[in-house]
């Protein structure tokens, strides 16, 4: 392991100056950064502790939504009864990912900044431009199965593996951060991830040292809420298709819905022009408007027809 210096953060603002610093890094729970460090994959020089930072409430907004601290561990959120009542979505996404393990350990904002689980970015030595810009992407003819079929490009196919993320698109949340002058933003969740283009080393629009304070829910909406994850098997793995969704029936048919896929592209995947297609009330039509300018790649084929059968499948179950 790369020798590394240690300092634990007195506040946010502390922390986002701290880390702002050429080679620092934020750890808090360290579920994925210390894998990455163990396998040279990160090599941070210096680690700035915000896991005492008081980040760790779920609070109510004025607005009748409800604020979620960064440091808020996945499993104190997927047991909190407003966010079972009220954003089923959210906590049945959260008991979906990883171990109990795993989420007792995991924050909110490190589950929304873990790095992706494609083979070849865990493989030094193989050609990845995520982990090592200008080298390739080995997935694209190499083994893809749990790759991208959505939002890729020739510089790389890898997949975001967050569950949670996925729920908090559907959900509309917005990401609340901080950053060494101290200047405070709302970053919407739509425009949090980013897709690779030219640029595959970068996940995410933070800016070096931007602290993630907190994430807002809006208020609840009507309608009933469906995760549905499809995996290789029951527990402790990542999504092949994954479909979050609200949706408000009347009379008997599909009066509105919201859903986003995950597993099957670099960021959560939501379309609007798909939910506009769904309000017509044919299925069909609106998984073609999500699934438009899908694309395998060989060993991920499949993805595109088990997401088209995820989601009709969520969406005649309510």
């Amino acid at each position: 392991m790369t020798p590394f210096t240690y300092e634990r953060a007195a506040d946010p603002a502390a922390a986002a100056r701290a880390a702002a610093q050429p080679g620092a890094r934020f750890i808090a729970g360290g579920t994925n950064l210390l894998d990455l460090m163990k396998l040279q994959i990160e090599k941070p020089v210096h680690l700035v502790d915000v896991s005492r930072l008081p980040l760790n409430q779920i609070e109510a907004t004025q607005e009748g939504g409800v604020r979620i601290g960064a440091m808020v561990r996945n499993s104190d959120l997927a047991a909190d009864m407003r966010i079972r009542r009220d954003y089923a979505v959210l906590s049945r996404a959260l008991l979906a990912g990883a171990s109990g393990q795993l989420r007792n350990m995991a924050t909110t904002g490190g589950n929304l900044l873990q790095r992706t689980r494609c083979n070849y970015f865990y493989t030094p030595g193989l050609p990845c431009n995520k982990r090592e810009p200008g080298s390739g992407c080995a997935a694209l003819n190499g083994q893809n199965r749990m790759n991208a079929v959505l939002g890729g490009s020739e510089q790389c196919i890898a997949v975001h593996p967050s569950d949670m993320a996925v729920a908090m698109r559907v959900l509309d949340a917005q990401v609340e951060t901080i950053n060494a002058d101290g200047q405070r933003r709302v970053i919407p969740i739509a425009d949090f991830h980013r897709l690779p283009g030219n640029t595959p080393q970068q996940d995410h629009n933070l800016v070096p040292g931007e602290l993630i304070t907190s994430v807002v829910l809006p208020p609840p909406v009507k309608g009933v809420q469906i995760y549905r994850k499809v995996r290789d098997r029951a527990s402790y793995a990542f999504a092949l298709v994954a479909v979050a969704a609200i949706v408000d029936k009347q009379n008997g048919q599909i009066a509105s819905a919201k859903f986003a896929l995950g597993g099957v592209a670099p960021k959560p995947w939501r379309v609007a022009a798909a939910e506009q297609a769904l309000s017509g009330g044919d299925i069909h039509q609106a998984a073609d408007a999500l699934l438009a300018g899908a694309q395998g790649h060989g060993g991920n084929d499949f993805k595109i027809d088990l997401a088209r059968r995820t989601l009709h499948a969520v969406l005649t179950q309510v």
